[in-house]
């Protein structure tokens, strides 16, 4: 019975939580940044330098080629996201520097400076 506590209480912790709401909107951002790159940015590069396709290659049983467009598409997704990432760090507000004055001397540091000045006049 303790280890269905603990998971009750590991699955209520709001991390769980933010996670699965972080996967979801992933998914979801995932098609959108697909559709971007299927529907957008590859018409584009096959208007400027020719479709690429490389799913004719093989390599004896295996179809290296499919996997040359997968990290190719891969490539372009990564720069793309790379972009939208650099574009929402510089929209965020710089966090405003704060600079820390330090205190003045206490009222006892006054009245102990205060003595020793008195005491060195004293003296001279």
């Amino acid at each position: 019975m303790a280890i269905i506590s603990e998971f009750k209480e590991f699955i209520a912790k709001g991390n769980v939580l933010d996670l699965a709401v972080g996967v979801i909107i992933g998914a979801a951002f995932g098609k959108i940044v697909t559709s971007l790159t299927d529907d957008v940015i590859m018409p584009l590069v096959g208007a400027i330098g020719g479709q690429p396709d490389f799913s004719t290659i093989h390599l004896g049983p295996m179809k290296i080629g499919l996997f040359l467009n997968a990290l190719v598409s891969f490539l372009i997704l990564a720069f793309i996201i790379f972009l939208i990432v650099k574009g929402a760090n510089t929209m965020k507000k710089k966090p405003v520097e704060v600079v820390t004055v330090p205190a003045g001397p206490t009222t006892d540091q006054q009245l102990l400076m205060e003595i020793r000045d008195s005491l060195r006049a004293g003296r001279v």
